[in-house]
C-alpha cells in the first residue's frame, strides 16, 4: 500500500523594513533551507538573497497573481515541500496577498509557522509616545474619499490609537480627512524607519498637516494616531442620544466634518436607525422648507 506524502509547512517570513541588518538569524537559515520562497517583487527579494549568500530559487506570488499562483503553491506544498512566503518588507500578511496564501493552506490542512521579525505599524507605535495598550491597526485607507469617510467615521469613537500606512503622495489628503473626521487629535509620523533618513515628527494633526504642506513628503509612512479618549466617547453618546429627535442635526454636523451630503444622509440614517426619507425631511424642515408631497 502507497504511504501518504505528509504536507510540507508554510512559512511567513519577516523581512527587513529599511536596515538589512534586522534580519533573524532564523530566517536567514530558513531562507537558504528551503528550496522554494513566494515573493511579492523577486527582484527586491533577490537583492536580499544576495546580500546573505542564499541561492534558493524564487517565484512570484503578488495581489494580481494570487488567484491562480495560490492554488499552485498549496499543490506544491501537499506535494511534501516547505514553502517560504516573504513580502517586500515586513511580516507577509500584513496589506499583502500572504494573508490569502495562509488562508488557502490553512483550509487544505497545511501547518502555517511564522518566522517573526519586522513590522513598521507596530515600531511606529512604540516610537510614538501614545498609548500602546489598545490600538487599531487600519493601513492603508481606501482611495476614494466617500470610502475614507466611511473607514473613519466608524473609528471615530475607537478607544484604542489608531495605526495607518500612506504613500508620500497621497499623506496630505489623508491628513486632512483624518482631521476633518477624528478632529485634532495627538500624533505621530514615522518616515523611513530603520532607514538612514528615518525621522519621527510628533504633535497634533494640524500641526503635521501644516508641516507637509510647507515641505514635500518623502518616503514612506506610518501614520499614529490617538484614540477617542473618555470625553469623546461620552460626548459621542450624548450627540447621538440628543439627535434620535434630530436627525438633520446630527446630518449636519457630518458634512461639516468634510463628509459630502449623500454619504452624510446614509450615514445618519444608519446610526439613528431611521430612514433616508426621516433624515431629508428633517433636514428640509430645519431649513425651514415644506417637504414636497
Amino acid at each position: 500500500m502507497e504511504e501518504q506524502t505528509k504536507p510540507g509547512t508554510l512559512y511567513l517570513c519577516a523581512t527587513p523594513i529599511g536596515n538589512l541588518e534586522d534580519m533573524t538569524y532564523r530566517a536567514v537559515r530558513m531562507m537558504g533551507e528551503v528550496s522554494l520562497i513566494a515573493a511579492e517583487d523577486t527582484r527586491h527579494t533577490r537583492q536580499l538573497l544576495t546580500h546573505f549568500d542564499i541561492h534558493t530559487r524564487l517565484t512570484s506570488y503578488h495581489e494580481h497573481n494570487k488567484y491562480t499562483k495560490g492554488p499552485e503553491l498549496i499543490r506544491y506544498i501537499l506535494q511534501g515541500e516547505d514553502l517560504l512566503c516573504v513580502s517586500d518588507a515586513g511580516l507577509p500578511g500584513i496589506c499583502d496577498p500572504g494573508s490569502h496564501l495562509a488562508s488557502l493552506a490553512i483550509e487544505a490542512g497545511i501547518r502555517v509557522s511564522p518566522l517573526p521579525g519586522c513590522n513598521a505599524g507596530l515600531s511606529a507605535l512604540i516610537c510614538s509616545g501614545l498609548d500602546t495598550t489598545r490600538f487599531t491597526f487600519v493601513g492603508f485607507l481606501p482611495r476614494t474619499s466617500r470610502k475614507q469617510q466611511e473607514v473613519l467615521s466608524s473609528l471615530h469613537t475607537c478607544e484604542g490609537t489608531l495605526i495607518f500606512y500612506e504613500a508620500p503622495h497621497h499623506l496630505r489628503d489623508t491628513l486632512k480627512q483624518l482631521l476633518s473626521c477624528l478632529g485634532n487629535r495627538r500624533a505621530a509620523l514615522g518616515r523611513e524607519l530603520t532607514k538612514r533618513f528615518e525621522e519621527f515628527r510628533r504633535g497634533r494633526l494640524e500641526d503635521l498637516l501644516h508641516y507637509y504642506q510647507e515641505n514635500n513628503p518623502r518616503g514612506e509612512f506610518v501614520l499614529v494616531v490617538e484614540g477617542a479618549g473618555p470625553a469623546e466617547q461620552s460626548d459621542g453618546a450624548q450627540d447621538s442620544a440628543e439627535v434620535t429627535e434630530d436627525p438633520a442635526r446630527f446630518c449636519l454636523r457630518l458634512m461639516e466634518q468634510g463628509m459630502d451630503k449623500k454619504e452624510a444622509m446614509r450615514q445618519t440614517a444608519r446610526q439613528l436607525a431611521v430612514s433616508r426619507r426621516d433624515v431629508y425631511q428633517a433636514l428640509l424642515a430645519h431649513k425651514g422648507e415644506k417637504a414636497p408631497q
